[in-house]
């Protein structure tokens, strides 16, 4: 198998676990309806193209009731220097009782839909959508967060192989932790100092402007990844390749540099026998859905292509660690 490139996708599911201490339900809520919309045209997608993604899915999502939620949630939370971090303070006061009240916080129905496609892999996002990197957080919390994640996973017919780190902060020091879990892989970061895991404060506006023009500009290179690499560590560190941006009205006319950006690095790992790794997050598709569904059928199609003319190879991150561990 690991003489063909490899074609990674990975999605950060989170809905509104993964902004709430940025937005509000009443600014980005409309995005997160969108993403709902989204998941499920972005399964047609996939489907259609034999396209395998892990959904590296926030534990939250898997709970059907707010009740239900605070009674499984660890007895050890995040004690996070900055609180506003932590989601456990406002989930009685803020989150409705359900997915009908609150299809905001809450995706069971979602999470079945992905479960019930046989091409994908769900994946941990960790439980509360946990921050490995921010001051006042500790070992053991993120311990118990992780078991808790995997649990509720387990209850829902689900055993967890991998795992994307929230906001990409892994810390080395707990990859431990995770390989003791039975996690067998994650998504790192791109080799590139622009890219490197940090917490909110080492995300400077220099990095965050180098990174959007990196989107559309090779800048840093192409971001493809040798398989003896990746098998390097344990948990296997598939790197990120490139984040799909979502469409901007404003930069709309860059669009088609966007696309060749991604479209020139999956040939060249094509070509090269290399992985190529991309990613997003579904609210990055909840607006201007039509036109992010359009893009994403571009890439595939591109794959489509790439498959048949060099044998470039759709898997999943448990996919690939799994056929990784079998070789020498």
């Amino acid at each position: 198998m690991t003489n063909t490139g490899k074609f990674v996708i990975s999605l950060d599911f989170e809905l509104m676990w993964g902004v709430r201490d940025k937005r509000c339900v009443k600014d980005y809520g409309d995005a997160i309806i969108g993403a709902r919309t989204a998941i499920k045209n972005m399964l047609h997608c996939f489907d259609k193209h034999e396209v395998k993604v892990t959904f590296a899915t926030v534990g939250f999502l898997f709970h059907k009731t707010k009740k239900d939620l605070l009674e499984n949630s660890p007895i050890i939370k995040p004690t996070y220097s900055n609180e506003n971090l932590s989601p456990y303070p406002n989930i009685e006061t803020d989150l409705g009782e359900n997915e009908d009240e609150d299809p905001y916080h809450f995706g069971f129905t979602l999470t079945q839909q992905i479960k019930n496609s046989p091409l994908h892999e769900i994946a941990t996002h960790t439980y509360c959508h946990y921050y490995c990197l921010e001051p006042g957080q500790t070992v053991l919390q993120f311990e118990e967060d992780i078991k808790v994640a995997i649990e509720i996973a387990k209850k829902n017919d689900i055993i967890i192989n991998s795992i994307v780190f929230p906001r990409n902060q892994y810390n080395k020091d707990y990859l431990e932790i995770c390989r003791n879990c039975g996690i067998t892989s994650y998504r790192g970061t791109e080799n590139s100092s622009i890219y490197e895991s940090n917490n909110g404060k080492g995300n400077t506006p220099i990095k965050r402007i180098l990174r959007l023009i990196d989107s559309y500009i090779n800048i840093t290179g192409h971001h493809s990844y040798q398989f003896d690499e990746i098998k390097k560590s344990t948990p296997h560190n598939i790197p990120s390749s490139r984040l799909l941006r979502p469409y901007s009205k404003k930069l709309f006319f860059l669009e088609r540099f966007k696309f060749l950006r991604i479209k020139n690095a999956m040939t060249y790992a094509a070509k090269n026998n290399l992985v190529y790794h991309l990613w997003w997050h579904p609210h990055n598709f909840g607006r201007n859905c039509k036109e992010n569904i359009c893009l994403l059928e571009k890439i595939l199609r591109h794959y489509d292509f790439l498959n048949k003319k060099y044998s470039f190879q759709s898997v999943t991150m448990k996919e690939l660690s799994n056929e990784l561990k079998k070789t020498k």
